[in-house]
Formats: structure tokens, sequence, C-alpha cells
């Protein structure tokens, strides 16, 4: 049999195996190529990759275009392990705008030369030079690694009306929805480890006016020492004179008011302003019975001398005193244009600085016996003023009971009736403080801003502008908060979410007005006073348009004014780059009124980055919900959020 083979000339067995041999080479040639091609794909794609991420860094950084070029090109290099660079080219498309973030995309292409495919080309009759291989890579990096949140909050008293739909009051949806906000975003945030901070939340609960906190009564961009246009408003120093009272009288110097006299003790030549009053207003808050100071008065006598009638005195007290009242932390709206910004507070320029609300003592007689000895001093009231919780100088004209500033340094007697609720130099003061921005990475601020929101409660009126401007401050890199980034810092998002369950208001007295106050006190003042007799107007009407009347002191026309200021300030946090996000809650368009509200909140948002409208356009960052629809709309604002943050 073997003789057999081997004699066998014809060769068809050599024949077929060389035929067969072309393809079983081509095809190893292709399967170890194509793997080698998959490998130096995988590195150039991974080198890009790592180029993207460390870019973007660079970017952040403020690295100039041709650095970051170089920068690119230098680390896709270094990674691209044993691809050949030269081999490769990289083509790097800068953010077109880098401010506040954009999109970085590196593209590589990569030429492989096969080892065995040459060969095998050859076989088939093609040249070797048809046998590389072109291919390209993209990668594409969002500069949205950080997000700073703050949430501007209704607290006004409608807030504690039931939520269509729903059996809990507005403010337990919110508290609940917004809560759930926090605690999605911080669980994304969690995930990247190598960024600091990557997301904060910071809260501003709002109604007739802004809290920011009592512990800011020395901070630097508080007025201290009255030199603020708006700081005397309502009131009158110069009633305070030499000749009434030579131990204690005020002084003018340029725009500051001073105490002079020996009456004032340690504050003798202290500036004379709102927080100074504040600490000089005294009450007596206790008294003890002085030992033995009670005495029997005999009135009628007997022949023999002893006494037929008689009474006792009263005894005498000895009285401790305290301070009546301290700033509770709310301020008043700027003067325009700086109502509505973010224009840094400077002494240098006065009307910048922010001004403790200080409720004037309306005219009326808290206590009308002036010297203790059981008789009035004081005739009965005819004025009707709600906040009148101390006592007037005299029985004079509302409007000079009002201003005089003699009543605030008579002492509070022991016996005096109190206050009306909430009445008081603190008189619109009703939301607490805000919270400055939190890393809600970190358990302890995530628990600060959750508690924040759980503290909330509503009654008062409702400012939009007033609680948008201080949103804007609250992610402003400045003061009066310095918890936000820089504002110039790239790959930083600043954010507005602004709710609100009803129009603007501002308290319209609808009766008589002895005083001209026009209209109860809140951040913007009284609507009915100048801060100045060369103003034309007042603060709440300054800088608005010719549609606003600015002798019409009705409660529509507040709203008219309220609504121009908002739009102002969301125009003005739009230009600097922040992302204003709105919410109507329980609002309906076939409402006259409640249309108006929600006209002026879409008017008021920024246009969505990545959604788009019925009519293609972007879509308004405005959401429209009802009590059983909150939940989801903070949802949706969540999705908008966690794409602002997307790295990849």
């Amino acid at each position: 049999m073997l003789r057999k083979f081997l004699n066998d000339i014809r060769g068809n067995f050599i024949v077929l195996s060389a035929v067969a041999m072309v393809p079983i080479m081509g095809g190893l040639a292709i399967a170890v190529d194509y793997t080698e091609l998959s490998r130096q794909r995988a590195a150039t794609m991974s080198a890009l990759d790592a180029a993207g991420i460390a870019t973007a860094r660079r970017v952040v950084d403020g690295a100039t275009d041709t650095e970051l070029v170089a920068y690119a090109k230098d680390f896709f290099e270094a990674n691209l392990g044993t691809v050949e660079p030269e081999n490769t080219n990289l083509t790097v498309l800068l953010p077109s705008n880098n401010t506040g973030g954009g999109t970085l995309r590196l593209s590589a292409t990569l030429k492989y030369k096969p080892m065995f495919l040459p060969t095998a080309a050859m076989l088939i009759g093609k040249s070797d030079t048809q046998t590389d291989v072109d291919f390209s890579v993209t990668s594409e990096v969002r500069l949205k690694n950080t997000l700073e949140v703050a949430l501007v909050l209704d607290n006004s008293g409608s807030m504690s009306n039931y939520g269509s739909g729903t059996g809990d009051r507005r403010i337990t949806l919110l508290k609940a929805a917004a809560k759930q906000l926090v605690e999605t975003l911080a669980a994304q945030a969690s995930q990247m480890k190598q960024v600091q901070k990557p997301v904060q939340f910071g809260l501003v609960p709002f109604s007739a006016s802004v809290n920011v906190g009592p512990g800011f009564d020395s901070a630097s961009w508080m007025d201290t020492t009255g030199i603020s246009p708006v700081h005397h408003e309502n009131f009158d120093w110069s009633t305070m004179t030499a000749l009434n009272n030579p131990l204690k009288f005020a002084q003018k110097v340029g725009d500051v008011w001073y105490k002079r006299g020996i009456g004032w003790g340690d504050t003798e030549n202290q500036p004379l302003t709102r927080f100074s009053l504040y600490q000089d207003m005294i009450v007596q808050s206790g008294r003890e019975e002085i030992p033995n100071s009670q005495e029997y008065v005999c009135t009628r006598y007997r022949r023999n001398g002893t006494c037929r009638d008689g009474y006792w005195t009263e005894p005498d007290y000895t009285y401790t005193t305290s301070q009546f009242a301290s700033w509770q932390g709310c301020v008043e709206a700027r003067p325009v244009p700086y109502n509505n910004d973010d224009t840094t507070p400077s002494s240098s320029n006065p009307a910048t600085l922010f001004v403790p609300m200080f409720a004037p003592d309306e005219a009326k007689h808290l206590w009308r016996d002036l010297n203790d000895d059981g008789y009035n001093d004081l005739n009965n009231d005819s004025f009707g003023y709600y906040n009148s919780w101390w006592t007037d100088w005299s029985d004079s004209g509302a409007l000079s009971r009002q201003t005089d500033m003699r009543k605030y340094f008579r002492v509070k007697p022991y016996d005096a009736p109190n206050a009306g609720s909430g009445a008081g130099p603190n008189y619109s003061c009703t939301t607490n403080p805000i919270t400055p921005l939190q890393d809600v990475t970190k358990a302890e601020g995530k628990d600060v801003i959750l508690d924040a929101i759980d503290d909330m409660e509503p009654t008062g009126n409702t400012n939009v502008p007033e609680g948008t401007a201080w949103g804007w401050r609250v992610v402003s890199g400045g003061e009066p908060f310095t918890e936000g980034r820089p504002d110039a810092e790239k790959g930083n998002d600043k954010v507005i979410i602004v709710l609100t369950d009803g129009a603007n208001t501002y308290g319209d007295l609808g009766s008589t007005d002895d005083a001209g106050n026009k209209s109860t006190y809140a951040a913007y003042g009284y609507v009915g006073k100048k801060f100045a007799s060369s103003e034309p107007t007042t603060r709440l009407f300054k800088g608005t348009s010719n549609a606003i009347n600015k002798t019409n002191y009705s409660s529509s026309n507040y709203t008219a004014a309220l609504d121009e200021q908002m739009q102002k300030v969301c125009a003005n946090a739009k230009t600097a780059g922040v992302l204003v996000m709105t919410v109507s809650l329980d609002l309906s368009e076939s409402n006259t009124s409640e249309k108006k509200a929600i006209d002026a909140l879409k008017a008021c948002s920024s246009e969505s980055r990545f959604r788009r409208g019925p009519d293609g356009q972007p879509a308004k960052l405005y959401w429209n919900a009802t009590g059983a629809t909150l939940a989801e709309k903070f949802k949706e604002i969540a999705d908008e959020l966690s794409n602002l943050r997307i790295v990849g």
C-alpha cells in the first residue's frame, strides 16, 4: 500500500492541498490582523477618552486654547501604548462657549498597517499598498461637572391651602417634592469622586420679605452706620434736639446721624441706626417689691386721734429691664437698580448695602400712663393702625406720631399691654433664614438642606422678585453669600428654581390712612413713602414702565409693579449666565389674574439646552403643576438638572 502511494505521480492530493492553503492562510492572516486592529482601535479610544477628561479639567482651570490643544495631543500620544503616534492624527474641537461649560470634542484617525494581510493580498493579485486600514474615533466631554442650585420657595400664607387633587397642604407637598429633588441629585453626585462639591443646594424661603439671618448684623455688606439712602426712611431724627433733651439728642454729620450727650452712656457718639434702635428700646421685664415699702395712710381720724378710715399705699418696686426686641434677620429691597441685581455691596456705594427691616410703630398708643403714676397722660386713640407696638410721643397727627423718634427711648412699663400678634419692628419678617449652599454629597450638608425644607411654615404676602434676587445672590460667587464658585468658573452651572402658588402681593391698607403709608410695611417699605424728597416716586414703582401708574395705590397696581420688578431680576440673572427654572402651583390659565401670574413665571424662565417644544424651539424651563402633579414635575426638573451634569 505504501509502495503504491509513493509510486503514484498523479499529484492530485498535493494540488488540492496547495489550493486549500490559500484561503486557510488568508483567513488566518485576516484573523490575526483583525485582532491586532481591534486592539489598536481600543487603545486609541482609551487614549482619546483619557485625553478628553484630562483636557476638560484644564479647560475648567482656564488654560488658553493653544495650551489646551497641545496638552490634549501630548496626553493622547502618551497613552497610546504600543500604537505608533505617527500612525494617528488628533483633532481638538474646543467648546464654543467656554464660560459656564460647553462640549469638548476630540477626534482621532488611525492608519493601521496589517502584518499578514499584504501577503494574503499578493496571493490574490493585489498590491500591499491597498491593504492599509483607516478608521476614526470620537470622544465628547460635556463640561458640566458641577452644579449649584438655589431653591426659591413660596412660604406665603396661601401655601397653607390644600393642594388640588390631594388631601395635603401645599407646603407639605412642596416639602416632599423638594426633598426628593435634593436626594436624587445627591445620589447622582456621590458617584463623582474626582470632583469637589459636585452638587450644592441652597434654600431661600420667601413671603413678603427674605430673611438673611440675624447672625449677619455686623457683616460688611449690611448698613451698620446708616449711610444707605433708604436707611432713615420713615425716621425723623431732627425731633431729638438738644433743646428738648441736652443729655440725649441727635446730630447729623454728612450722611450719618450720631448720638450726642452724656445720657447715651457707653454708646455716646455712635451712629443712630436701625440696629441701634433695636438695642436701645427698653422694656420693664420684671419687678420685685421693696421690703416694708407699703405704708398705711389714714384719711379720717377719731377724736382720740386714732384712725377711723385709711388705705395702704402700693408697695415700691425695683424693676429689671431688658431689650424689647432684636433684629430677626429680614432686609429691605435695595433701591433701584440694585434691588434686581447681584452688585457686590460696598460702603463706597451706600445704595448697594443691605438695610435691616424696621417697621415703624404706627399711630396708636400702646400705653398712655407715661410716668406710671396710675393716671393717663395721653388721650384715647383716634387711629386704628394695626402695627402699633409702642406708645407715641404725643397726641399729634398720625404722620408726626409715626416719625417722631423720641418715643423709642421711653421705657415700656411693666404692666403695659402687649402688641398684637406679629406686630413689632420685625413686622412682615415671617420666614426662616436663608440656608447657604451646602454640599449635598456630604451627609451633614444634605441634612442641613433637608432640615431647612422641613422647617418651612407659610404666612404673609408674596414677593417673588425679592426671593428670586436672593436666590441669585445665594448661588453667585460674591457677597453677600460666598459659598458659590466664582461666577466665571468654567464647567459650573448656577440654577435658581422659583416656585409660587399665586400672584405677587403687597399689603393694601384699604382704610383711612392719615400717615400716608398707602400700604403695610414690607421689603419695599411703605408704598406711599419716598426715601428722599428729590425722588420722583417710591421704591416699589421706581424703575417700572409707564404702564404702572405711580399714584395708583391699589393692590392690583402693586402686583403689576412687582411683576415688572420680577422680569427685570430674571432678565439680569439670565444675562449673567444663571439658569432660571419656574414652577406655578395650582394656578389656572382660565383665571385672568392667575393667567397673568403664569405668563410672568413663563417669561421669567430660561430656555432648555436639551428639550424642544412642539414648535421646534427650545422648551421653556417652566412647569405648571397642581398639588397632585407637583412631585412628577419636580422629577422632570431633576432630569433637566441631571442633563446639565453629564460628563461623557
